[in-house]
C-alpha cells in the first residue's frame, strides 16, 4: 500500500473515510434505538399496547357509574386477558369529573398509558362548573354504554307515584329534597326536565350534588333526601332488597330491577321525558394517531369480549359502541346538545 507523505505523518489512503463511516453507522444504530424506546413508550402497535400498568381514572368517587364502568373494564381485560400488562383503577372525585379531566389533561399530556372514563355527566360539568378544559382537549377513543337513570324514594316514604312527588314539587318546591351526582350532570339535568314537565320551575327544586353513587345511597337510606336521582345500576341492589322504591325509569321502555315487575316510564307516568346516560373512554391530550389507534384497538377487544359482554348484561347497560371518528364526533355533538339543554332549564 502506498503512503502520501504529510506534514501530520503518514496515513493509510481511505482511513478517515472508513472511520467516518463506521461513526455514522453507530449513529443510525442509536438513534433507532431510540426511536424504538419511544414507539414502545408512546403505546407502538395493537399487539405491544401497553407496555406497562395501565391506568384507568374513574373521576368519581367509588361506588359510582364512572367507578363500575372503570372496574368492569379492568375486570373485562384481565378476565379475558386481552394484554400481558396490570390494569390499576383510580379514583379522583370533583366538579362532576372536571377535576380528574383537568388532571388528565395536565399531568397526563402524552401518556398512553393513562386513560379516563367519561360521559353526559362531565360534558353537564364542564359547562356548569365553567371548566376551562373540555372533552375537546382530550383524545377520544369510544363511547361505551348507555343507561336508563331511576328515581328513588325510601322504602317508607309517603311517595308510591311520580305523580305524588312531582305534585308536591310543583305546589311546594321547597319540601322536596333531591340527591344525585354532581351539580350539571345527568341526574341533575333529569330532575331540571322532569320539574318543567310538571309545570314546576326547574330552579326552584331543591338539588344536592353528591361525588359518586355510595354518598347518594347513604344520604338516602339516612333520611337526608327526599329522592334520589341516579343510574339504574347504582340502585338496582336496594331496589331489589326493598330497602327504596323505584318511582319510574328515564327510558323508553319499563326495566325490571330485581322486583319480578318492570319499573315503569316517565313517559308512561304521563311526562314527556326520556334521557339515557352514555359513558365512554378518552385518552390524554398529545397523542398521535398510531398510539391513538393502539388504544382504540384494545377497547375493541374489550367490547368484543365475552366477559364485557356478561357485564353489561348483568349491569342492565345498553350497548352504546361508537370508537374513533364517530366516538369523536358524538362526543363534540353531545356538548353541543347537553349545553343549549343546561340553558334551557336554567342550569347553563
Amino acid at each position: 500500500m502506498t503512503y502520501p507523505v504529510t506534514p501530520a505523518g503518514p496515513r493509510p489512503v481511505g482511513h478517515r473515510s472508513r472511520r467516518a463511516f463506521v461513526a455514522v453507522a453507530v449513529a443510525a444504530l442509536l438513534t433507532t434505538a431510540a426511536c424504538a424506546k419511544d414507539t414502545a413508550d408512546g403505546a407502538g402497535n395493537a399487539a405491544a399496547y401497553p407496555t406497562r400498568t395501565l391506568q384507568l381514572m374513574a373521576p368519581a368517587a367509588p361506588g359510582g357509574g364512572w367507578d363500575i364502568t372503570a372496574r368492569s373494564i379492568q375486570k373485562a381485560i384481565t378476565d379475558d386477558k386481552l394484554v400481558d400488562q396490570s390494569v390499576e383503577v383510580f379514583n379522583v372525585p370533583g366538579a362532576a369529573g372536571t377535576l380528574g379531566l383537568a388532571q388528565l389533561a395536565s399531568k397526563s399530556n402524552g401518556d398512553p398509558h393513562t386513560l379516563m372514563v367519561t360521559g353526559l355527566v362531565m360534558v353537564g360539568g364542564v359547562v356548569t362548573n365553567k371548566s376551562p378544559v373540555s372533552l375537546a382537549q382530550t383524545t377520544p377513543i369510544a363511547t361505551v354504554t348507555a343507561e336508563q337513570e331511576v328515581i328513588v324514594v325510601p322504602a317508607n316514604s309517603k311517595y308510591q307515584t311520580l305523580t305524588q312527588l312531582m305534585d308536591d314539587a310543583k305546589a311546594n318546591p321547597s319540601s322536596i329534597n333531591w340527591g344525585g351526582g354532581s351539580a350539571g350532570g345527568t341526574d341533575q339535568i333529569l330532575v331540571g326536565l322532569l320539574a318543567r314537565a310538571a309545570g314546576a320551575d326547574p330552579k326552584q327544586m331543591k338539588y344536592v350534588a353528591y361525588s359518586g353513587g355510595g354518598e347518594s345511597k347513604a344520604a338516602l337510606l339516612a333520611g337526608d333526601l327526599t329522592a334520589a336521582v341516579s343510574g339504574q345500576s347504582e340502585f338496582r341492589d336496594l331496589v331489589a332488597s326493598g330497602m327504596v322504591r323505584a318511582l319510574a325509569v328515564s327510558g323508553s321502555t319499563g326495566i325490571d330491577l330485581g322486583t319480578g315487575t318492570p319499573t315503569r316510564t316517565i313517559k308512561e307516568e304521563g311526562y314527556d321525558v326520556e334521557l339515557m346516560n352514555w359513558r365512554g373512554v378518552v385518552a390524554p391530550p398529545g397523542i398521535d394517531d398510531a398510539t391513538k389507534q393502539a388504544i382504540t384497538d384494545l377497547i375493541d377487544r374489550v367490547h368484543a369480549s365475552e366477559s364485557w359482554k356478561s357485564i353489561v348484561a348483568e349491569q342492565g347497560w345498553e350497548d352504546f359502541y361508537k370508537s374513533g371518528d364517530e366516538a369523536a364526533a358524538f362526543f363534540t355533538s353531545e356538548t353541543e346538545r347537553i349545553t343549549a339543554v343546561l340553558s334551557e332549564i336554567g342550569l347553563g
